[in-house]
């Protein structure tokens, strides 16, 4: 109970700042531009189990340009914010896509479909991998790899990241739709702070939105922990060791079950830092977090220039 109350109020003290950045949604079909910064819809029409029209149940994306023009170094990043699954922490997305596009990434900030409006899982899950899909099928689009495509989440949204990079759908090659040809599966993945036992009995999902009696069912489908595999992409993990609201033994969990399955992976937990400590908090060791997230991602070639392959001429 102390954990779900201290998400919940980490959640209702981001409330005013998330709703005074959030995007308009798009509108039906097309991208809007806003500030520079481009909102597009995930899918052109209604998304699968729509309750309304409203904003609310319109997920979307919000398009980053690499920082200093041109085309960047070809990687891409999706940010899937926190917030508890109750709301989008809008600040720690757009910091997070301000840190990447700083190093020449294209960033995409989810905005993801939420509990208060009645969308349980899976339909977060489902504009996650929805959202990946679209950015690798527009990758020539967007000047970027579609293997260089970076799954980021933090709190909440470290667990649907999580879930994307283990529940992922390959692509339909016959499929009316393009995006949905392509595979939803991210290349890479980054956890900060990740509620990773999102599902278990003490933390508070299944209480909140009231599916106690299925929980044991949910934990085994929407688990993370339990879903790596040897396809589970590349991760970079960090935690602090006096998080009161996500303990440090759920991203532990998810570390040991990469490394079970073989997954390429790297962890750090720091002493110090509350819940939510997004890119630092002034902790002189925890603001270190992000140097070493970037030498991690230059060992992944994924800030070296991408060189398209040259199609020959007929």
């Amino acid at each position: 109970m102390k954990q779900l109350l201290a998400i919940l109020a980490a959640g209702l003290l981001a409330c005013s700042a998330a709703q005074a950045q959030r995007e308009p949604c798009a509108t039906a079909g097309n991208n809007n531009d806003f500030l520079g910064i481009q909102t597009i819809r995930l899918w052109p029409g209604d998304a699968p189990q729509a309750k309304g029209t409203a904003c609310e149940d319109i997920p979307t994306l919000t398009v980053f340009e690499p920082s200093g023009g041109g085309s960047g170094s070809g990687s891409a990043v999706i940010v899937m914010p926190s917030g508890g699954y109750n709301q989008l922490t809008g600040n720690a997305g757009r910091e997070a896509a301000n840190w990447f596009t700083a190093r020449g990434f294209r960033a995409f900030v989810l905005s993801y479909r939420l509990g208060p409006n009645g969308y349980l899982m899976p339909v977060p899950l489902l504009d996650a991998q929805r959202a990946v899909q679209l950015v690798r099928a527009r990758a020539r689009d967007y000047q970027i790899d579609p293997h260089r495509i970076v799954a980021v989440g933090f709190s909440a949204g470290g667990h649907l990241a999580a879930l994307a990079s283990t529940q992922f759908v390959p692509g339909n090659p016959d499929a009316e739709d393009p995006i949905e040809r392509v595979s939803s599966r991210p290349d890479y993945l980054v956890l900060g702070y990740a509620w990773i036992g999102a599902f278990d009995s003490s933390t508070g999902y299944c209480e909140r939105y009231k599916t106690t009696d299925g929980c044991a069912a949910l934990r085994a489908k929407y688990s993370p922990d339990l879903l790596v595999s040897k396809s589970t992409p590349p991760t970079f993990l960090y935690h602090t060791f006096n998080d009161e609201s996500v303990s440090v033994e759920q991203g532990l969990s998810f570390y040991e079950a990469l490394v079970k399955s073989g997954v390429p992976s790297e962890m750090h937990i720091f002493p110090n830092g509350p819940h939510g400590s997004g890119l630092g908090k002034g902790d002189p060791a925890l603001d270190q977090w992000p140097n070493l997230l970037e030498a991690w991602l230059r060992a992944q070639g994924l800030l070296t220039p991408y060189k398209p392959a040259v199609e020959p001429k007929p």
